[in-house]
């Protein structure tokens, strides 16, 4: 209870906090403006009750009593605000204003460099530090600066460690709870974020940018030293430790270190044999989500990397990037011994054991042994008498698909394989290959006899006839 004087009048008004929502800072301040005008009325009021009651008895509470009513019928019309659109109740009508722009979409506060809108005057000032490039929250430990306060209270938990956000399914921690949202639609599968040219969505706004990098062609991050550029800054990131040498995530079992801790972490499942990612269609696993991922496209088809040029398709963007050097021409393996250059490094692997003489891969049934386990699958073919692959034109079948592939042109017409001089076409990379030397005048074939050199091979073994008087097409 507290004393107020009026006019040398004395009466008693009780404090009280409506509903939780009122202060006493807000009450005190609600009876000043009340009081001045209703002072009058009141100790008129109060004189009167005073004639018909005993002061010492009920005074004080009839007083209390009518003063509590009025009060609180003031209160309802005055302190509390309620949405229309939800029924929220807000403190005040300013507050109220505010948030009825939730309901309408309502952005009155415009950035006159940019031409983005915002709901308040304050997330308008926070943009444009954006322009200005002012960052005022700075972290005392690492020095860093942000432009929100927020941003530095979530910032300093790198540094105590600190994980307030829990998923209650997997029990996994975040240091704010928009990461806790994204990892939801782990659980939910959720992914609001759709590309508008191919259908594929992602859980987040950020991978959908990226993804549409694919379809433009768009490599806005470049690497200083070599000029390669990338489509995401995480990917020029994880390249320049090509150049730095740099490998800090090291398996304790063998010793082998990598550049990124998820390629590491997949490392790890040779070890332990995991296979976390499983086919729900065939019941397949795999130690790796892009493994699972390209070989879901077995089953739905979906070929989502196309090539600009050829307009060819491609369950993977890898193969896409290695597709494109057939069109540019790019070598990007060397041999460090010969110079010869590959466009893919498994080719060039393979061309080092020439150097080496090395053939690891052996037939069981012959023996003969073979630079590529690929050349000993194709061999084994022999064996077996297999030919798996089948032209769906003729009928003509294949014992790989290389073969299949060249095939198949003769009745498509197709040359993917353009001369970057004169621009003339070939079925088959070979074919390119020999014709290159025309331009660049190589004549790798030389025959031991004489000297002369060939473009072609099969031109040189016509040729070694003149020396060994050979005729093989004699009746």
């Amino acid at each position: 209870m507290r004393n107020r004087r009026i006019s040398g009048e004395v009466f008693d008004i009780k404090i009280f906090k409506h509903k939780g929502e009122l202060n006493i800072t807000q009450f005190n301040l609600f009876l000043k403006a009340k009081l001045e005008k209703q002072v009058m009325c009141d100790v008129r009021f109060i004189k009167e009750e005073r004639e018909d009651m005993s002061v010492t008895d009920t005074s004080t509470m009839t007083n209390e009593d009518a003063a509590e009513q009025r009060d609180r019928l003031e209160l309802e019309e005055t302190t509390v605000s309620v949405c229309p659109h939800c029924g929220k109740r807000l403190g005040s009508k300013e507050h109220l204003v505010k948030h009825i722009r939730i309901h309408t979409g309502e952005k009155p506060f415009i950035c006159h460099q940019c031409g983005k809108c915002f709901t308040n005057k304050s997330c308008l000032e926070i943009h444009m530090r954006v322009h200005t490039g002012e960052k005022p929250f700075i972290c005392h430990q690492c020095g860093k600066s942000l432009t929100r306060k927020s941003s530095l209270e979530v910032h300093m938990r790198i540094h105590t460690g600190e994980k307030p956000f829990i998923c209650h399914q997997c029990g996994k921690c975040f240091t704010n709870k928009s990461c806790l949202e994204v990892h939801m639609r782990v659980h939910t599968g959720k992914k609001p974020f759709t590309c508008l040219q191919c259908g594929k969505s992602f859980t987040r706004n950020s991978h959908l940018v990226e993804h549409m990098r694919i379809h433009t062609g768009e490599k806005p991050h470049v690497c200083f030293q070599c000029r390669k550029s990338f489509t995401s800054k995480f990917n020029l990131e994880v390249h320049m430790k090509i150049h730095t040498g740099e490998k800090p995530y090291g398996c304790v079992q063998c010793r082998k270190s990598f550049t990124q801790k998820i390629t590491l972490k997949n490392h790890m499942r040779i070890h332990t044999g995991e296979k976390p990612y499983t086919c729900v269609q065939c019941g397949k696993s795999f130690s790796r989500k892009t493994y699972l991922e390209e070989h879901m496209a077995i089953h739905t088809g979906e070929k989502p990397f196309a090539c600009f040029d050829c307009e060819k398709s491609f369950t993977q963007k890898s193969n896409l990037e290695v597709h494109m050097r057939t069109h540019t021409g790019e070598k990007p393996f060397t041999c460090v011994q010969c110079g010869k250059s590959f466009a893919y490094k498994n080719v060039l692997k393979n061309h080092m054991r020439i150097h080496t003489v090395e053939r690891p891969y052996a037939c069981v049934q012959c023996g003969k042994s073979f630079k590529s386990k690929r050349n000993l699958e194709e061999h084994t073919l022999i064996h077996t008498g297999e030919r798996p692959y089948a032209c769906v034109h003729c009928g003509k079948s294949f014992k790989n698909k290389c073969n299949l592939e060249e095939h198949t042109r003769i009745h498509t017409g197709e040359r993917p394989y353009a001369c970057v001089h004169c621009g003339k076409s070939f079925k088959n990379k070979c074919h390119l290959e020999v014709h290159m030397r025309i331009h660049t005048g190589e004549r790798p074939y030389a025959c031991v006899h004489c000297g002369k050199s060939f473009t072609q091979k099969s031109n040189l073994e016509k040729h070694v006839r003149i020396h060994t008087a050979e005729k093989p097409f004699t009746k």
